[in-house]
């Protein structure tokens, strides 16, 4: 039987336990929210030994050579010496710089971290409070502003949403790994369509895309679709639609989710060049996805990214 061994506490698991849940039920506390080597939010290190890892592509290999690990896509099989993700230790640190309600459900943070971060619209970065981690993306543009800016979706109870909605300006927090994520903008794209659709807080990462598209003077038509719950969440109206008043290449559309079925279903692609990125829970990445699709767009000239419920 392999033992497992974090600081001074040592234990017998079975050959072959997931090492997240190893951790977890052995009063470890390891934070995680996709479970599918996604969101990192939790990185280990194997000080002694290697697990059996099922996905060696989630991490560089720098970072495989120092020994990290994501703990819940590996497997216990020999005797493993764990050390714990450290945000004081082995993350950045940074503070609030303000938080704001957007809507009923959607809570702002604007962070400024003690040193730049590199970082590209649609990336996504791990944010920790206290010893609460989650990722999420980055709605903010580095080349504009001086802020790391976060919309969080705050509808259903979670422990990083509870303890950001107690957060206030100055207030300590460490920033995780930083992650590509599937959503960018290429430049070469500046004369084809590009449709950004995005449900509740996917808009984030998209604003930013949108805003990187208009930097570098996209010069094909941009239709963004934002389908919200209801009317008072959609979040950004105003600022996207100030943004298209000066740009005639740009179109807003505000869909409810009253008004999917209908709207979807007069979907229609005007050209094979476009280009879509989607973004948001997969129920509503899976249906934008799907009439796509129908609708003629080659399945490589799409790309997703789902947000992912804990669990």
């Amino acid at each position: 039987m392999p033992e497992l061994r974090v600081g001074e506490r040592q234990w017998t698991v079975a050959p072959g336990s997931n090492l997240l849940d190893a951790l977890n039920q052995n009063g470890v506390s390891v934070p995680y929210s996709c479970r599918a080597g996604s969101c990192h939010a939790c990185l280990v290190k194997c000080v002694e030994g290697l697990p059996s890892d099922s996905r060696p592509d989630a991490l560089s290999n720098e970072q495989r050579q120092q020994g990290w690990r994501l703990a819940c896509q590996c497997q216990v099989v020999d005797d493993l010496q764990i050390e714990t993700f450290d945000p004081l230790r082995d993350g950045l640190a940074a503070q609030v710089a303000a938080s704001d309600w957007l809507s009923p459900s959607v809570l702002r943070l604007r962070l400024t971290s003690e040193r730049p971060l590199r970082y590209q619209a649609g990336q996504h970065l791990v944010l920790w409070a206290g010893q609460v981690a989650r990722p999420y993306s980055l709605a903010s543009l580095p080349e504009e502003d001086r802020f790391l800016e976060f919309h969080l979706d705050c509808r259903q109870p979670g422990e990083f949403s509870d303890a950001a909605r107690c957060l206030k300006i100055g207030d300590p927090i460490r920033l995780g790994e930083l992650r590509g994520g599937a959503l960018h903008y290429d430049p070469d794209w500046y004369t084809r369509p590009l449709w950004l659709l995005a449900a509740g807080t996917g808009l984030g990462p998209l604003f930013g895309i949108l805003r990187e598209a208009l930097r570098q003077d996209h010069q094909g038509a941009i239709r963004v679709i934002h389908l919200a719950h209801d009317a008072d969440e959609h979040y950004l109206a105003k600022p996207l639609q100030a943004m298209a008043a000066s740009r005639p290449n740009l179109n807003i559309e505000l869909w409810t989710a009253a008004e999917l079925p209908a709207a979807l279903a007069q979907l229609r692609l005007v050209s094979r060049q476009t280009l879509a990125l989607v973004c948001g829970a997969p129920d509503s990445v899976d249906a934008f996805a799907r009439r796509l699709y129908l609708a003629g767009l080659p399945r490589n000239q799409l790309l997703a990214d789902v947000f992912l419920p804990r669990g």
